[in-house]
């Protein structure tokens, strides 16, 4: 069988379908409009089509060869709240102010509905049961992914191994990459409330100053990774976001600063906490200040089975060649809730390249002008297809 030439007539579909789910896209747990739109797709291809949530759904594929062989393949289908830039996407540009698909996801739900088209013209050659999972509200916590293995839907299903894909700028179009184990980091958030006393800038001895506090807590969450983690553990502590003030000559009441905590260990992640809260009591006292340090527990980290992962990566070798196969040689500090469904179940993650000068597509994710060159698809379509196909190929057997 020739799986790549299998999905050769669907591309232009895919890569139409991107463009048109670019063009409306929706925020986490919204997707009301493209869960529909999805979904109709499926129920034409003749595949029964379950919404164990309000948003997202899953397609049940029954292959011709009878076997308790089950397999799952996850896309996610919302956007960011995000303005959109960029000429290369001018055809397509969001229709939906401060909205953009500007991370990939439209790109991984119209391959998905790429290969589901695909499969439904060659069932004789799956095994057992595929689900093909189109899942809301990646980018926001606490995920889409959890929420749907905390309904019990997915266990009921035994599903043996479960497969996921992400766009990456970082690497050329037609390859792939990814690493057995720790792949992306776990994201948690937290939320620095600083109170002080305010007054004129004039009179700074009359006030306690919340800028001030604020800058301390910043400068000394930097050693908290130089200085408490060690230094073959990875983890990274961001402040991203910082609030206070009216007027230049104004001394605010509160200050409050936003950030991201990645580990890969949930004793560092403890270790990083319990470093920020003794931080801000200590530079709480120091001023005579009142600092709450509120954290919000995000995805665990990615951690790619080691059978699920070489399994990826033999199935990217048959397809594609070897040179065409990039294995990692240190994970990244992005997260993805993909994880929760590793709790559950052995899976794999990769990232396939989408990244090219001549379509503009090199910015990375969560940039205004984040772009997928469609050669995307090309490489996509047919290693989930031949991921989803089991039973006959070499490397299902092995």
């Amino acid at each position: 069988m020739n799986i790549q030439r299998w999905c050769t007539p669907h591309l232009k579909k895919a890569k139409e379908e991107r463009e048109y789910l670019h063009c409306f896209p929706e925020l986490s747990y919204k997707e009301f409009e493209t869960t529909n739109y999805i979904e109709q797709q499926l129920i034409q291809l003749g595949f029964v089509v379950e919404r164990p949530l309000e948003t997202g759904c899953v397609a049940i594929i029954e292959g011709d060869i009878i076997s308790d062989r089950v397999v799952a393949l996850r896309a996610d289908i919302d956007a960011l709240p995000i303005k959109e830039e960029g000429e290369a996407k001018a055809d397509f540009f969001s229709t939906r102010p401060g909205i953009a698909h500007c991370c990939g996801h439209d790109a991984h739900t119209a391959n998905l509905l790429g290969v589901a088209r695909v499969l439904a013209k060659h069932t004789s050659h799956v095994s057992g049961k595929v689900l093909l999972i189109f899942q809301p509200g990646e980018e926001t916590l606490p995920g889409g992914g959890r929420l749907l293995c905390e309904t019990g839907y997915l266990q009921k299903y035994l599903i043996q191994q479960i497969f996921g894909l992400h766009t990456s700028p970082l690497h050329k179009v037609g390859t792939i990459a990814t690493r057995v184990g720790e792949l992306m980091a776990a994201p948690d958030e937290f939320q620095v409330i600083i109170h002080g006393v305010g007054g004129h800038a004039a009179c700074p001895h009359d006030t306690i100053d919340p800028v001030v506090i604020a800058a301390d807590c910043i400068s000394a969450f930097q050693t908290v990774v130089s200085r408490s983690v060690d230094p073959t553990e990875s983890a990274v502590v961001t402040v991203g976001r910082i609030e206070g003030g009216t007027a230049h000559n104004i001394i605010p009441e509160t200050v409050q600063l936003w950030g991201t905590i990645r580990t890969f260990s949930s004793a560092t992640a403890q270790l990083v906490e319990q470093r920020m809260h003794q931080i801000c009591r200590g530079i709480a006292q120091a001023h005579d200040a009142e600092v709450s340090l509120i954290i919000n527990k995000g995805y665990p980290a990615v951690i790619n089975d080691e059978k699920a992962t070489k399994k990826v990566i033999s199935h990217a070798h048959n397809l594609f060649g070897s040179d065409k196969v990039l294995e990692m040689e240190r994970p990244i500090m992005a997260g993805e809730d993909f994880s929760f469904y590793q709790r559950y179940f052995p899976g794999a993650f990769f990232f396939v390249g989408s990244g090219a000068q001549e379509s503009d597509s090199t910015y990375v994710w969560h940039h205004p002008k984040y772009n997928v060159d469609p050669g995307f698809f090309e490489t996509a379509m047919p290693l989930m297809v031949s991921l989803a196909i089991g039973g006959s190929d070499k490397a299902e057997k092995e």
